[in-house]
């Protein structure tokens, strides 16, 4: 049996434990947004800063004091946007320990280990109104951001190190969908007559950390990274185990020769590389320069402005019930994100990247053209709508999905770690420059907001095509060579060769 086509329970298991740190990540990247007038208000009246019964009969008031929404509040506003800041500093501090993490006791009992702050961040939010809500929500946002962080690189180097090299693609495009799904899923609880509202928005904040305890009962079933015990631990027959477990019955001679390679390739990097290491070694860097674009590419592509702001987009547009053409859009994700799924193994991961980038860049024109021109002609509000339909379309087919589990792919498992904690860094990082800067960039520009993420993903196609080589069914061997030799294929008869190369740069990089 090829070793490289099998999928049996147990690894369909591994990997449906370990997305559901996905899914808990996509929960609390969306569930803040919907409950947002409900939240202010608590906020307003735990600060003593404003009443209900006072903004009622100071309804007509023209005192500039007087604030008819708790949310128009100075302080308010400040402890709200606290609230969604804090969760992207934590994300941005912890990712920096994805590598350690994940080495000092393996993959999956480090992500048994930090369900503990995702339990903890649940309780801090779903009990909030024991105590001071601005103060409990702050504290549990920041402990779940921390988690978010360590689990948006767990998880991806989990998965890639276990997948099968045939669908090593396919299920690693799982993080992502576990993502969307959390989004929708917070989207259809965070509406009013569900969990956001005053009764219930307690509960909806908490159910966050709900799939870390499911987590943490079926994580002891999964087997661990084969790549873990045999590199790191040196337990060939562990490491052995573990594949026929997620393979079954097969010759695992091919995979284990393929890890023993990669150990001695290891043995000759620094125990503790250094950043300042990766940029300077002449092996790695085009590979972390490469890593890094990608996830820039995902975060400054304008996605989590449509997220952020799409409700006020389609109010703009004339919908009259835009929180639920906001849900239409996180269906629209789930759906392209399982296309997705389908196409990455068959197309490849440049030509999805390189379809999403541009076919965002034309939406992103589209939308401009579309908001600056509905006034003067009503049916462009229609070309707006569409446009980011499309946009997102395009975003969750390849430039969604691949730079997570795409950074796995691109480097052994020596410098693997260091280099998806540098990613994630470099994501979470992103994330909290647009989410700040971005109402202010939309004040300041209007409907050409979009203009500036059109000429950012054309650089970043640019970059893609020149720089990208195609990983589709390619052993991690194979990968390193083809950046040694840039971009085209190389016949596997030239490996072997280039292996002792890329050994050679490896020496005197050390030296």
């Amino acid at each position: 049996m090829d070793s490289g086509k099998q999928l049996t329970g147990t690894l369909a298991i591994a990997v449906f434990t370990a997305a559901l740190g996905s899914l808990q990540y996509g929960y609390s990247l969306g569930v803040i947004n919907a409950p947002q007038k409900v939240i202010e208000k608590h906020y307003g009246l735990s600060l003593g800063v404003w009443s209900e019964r006072t903004a009622v009969l100071l309804e007509n008031s023209t005192d500039e004091e007087v604030f008819r929404e708790a949310g128009q509040h100075p302080d308010v506003v400040m402890y709200w946007s606290l609230s969604v800041a804090i969760f992207s500093i934590g994300g941005m501090l912890s990712s920096f320990l994805v590598g350690f993490v994940g080495n000092l006791k393996g993959r999956v009992k480090g992500m048994l280990m930090v369900n503990v702050l995702a339990v903890t961040a649940g309780l801090l939010m779903g009990f909030c109104k024991i105590w001071k809500p601005h103060i409990m929500v702050i504290s549990g946002r920041a402990v779940m951001g921390f988690y978010c962080g360590l689990t948006s690189g767990l998880v991806p180097m989990y998965i890639g190190e276990i997948a099968p090299k045939a669908y090593r693609g396919a299920l690693g495009t799982i993080h992502q969908l576990a993502i969307v799904i959390g989004i929708l899923i917070s989207q259809v609880l965070g509406l009013d007559f569900v969990l956001g509202n005053d009764d219930m928005w307690p509960w909806l904040l908490g159910l966050s950390g709900a799939p870390a305890i499911l987590q943490s009962i079926l994580l002891p079933l999964c087997p661990e990274s084969p790549r873990y015990l045999y590199i790191v631990l040196g337990k060939e027959q562990e490491a052995r185990k573990s594949l026929y477990r997620l393979k079954g019955a097969y010759d695992a001679s091919a995979d284990v020769q393929e890890m023993k390679r990669e150990k001695e390739e290891a043995k000759r990097n620094p125990r503790f590389p250094s950043l300042h290491w990766y940029l300077g070694s002449s092996v790695y860097r085009l590979q972390l320069s490469v890593a890094l674009v990608m996830h820039l590419s995902q975060q400054f592509s304008g996605i989590n402005a449509i997220f952020y702001y799409s409700t006020s987009i389609f109010a703009r547009a004339g919908v009259s019930q835009p929180v639920y053409a906001t849900i239409g859009v996180g269906v629209i994700n789930t759906i392209f994100t399982l296309v997705s799924v389908a196409l990455v193994d068959k197309a490849g991961r440049r030509t999805l990247i390189l379809a999403g980038l541009g076919g965002m860049c034309c939406c992103a024109i589209a939308m401009t053209m579309g908001l600056k021109l509905q006034n003067e002609y009503p049916w462009m509000s229609y070309v707006s709508m569409s446009a980011i339909f499309l946009f997102v379309s395009f975003f969750e087919i390849g430039p969604g999905p691949i730079p997570w589990f795409i950074v796995a792919e691109l480097f052994s498992q020596g410098p693997r770690p260091t280099a998806i904690a540098l990613a994630g860094c470099c994501n979470w990082t992103s994330n909290f420059i647009i989410g700040m800067t971005f109402p202010y960039i939309q004040d300041l520009l209007d409907s050409f907001v979009f203009i500036v993420f059109a000429v950012l993903l054309l650089i970043f196609t640019m970059f893609t095509y020149r720089f990208l080589p195609e990983t589709k069914g390619k052993s991690f061997e194979e990968i390193a060579a083809v950046f040694q030799k840039g971009r085209k294929t190389i016949p596997k008869a030239e490996i072997s060769k280039h292996t002792a190369e890329l050994e050679q740069l490896k020496t005197s990089t050390d030296a």
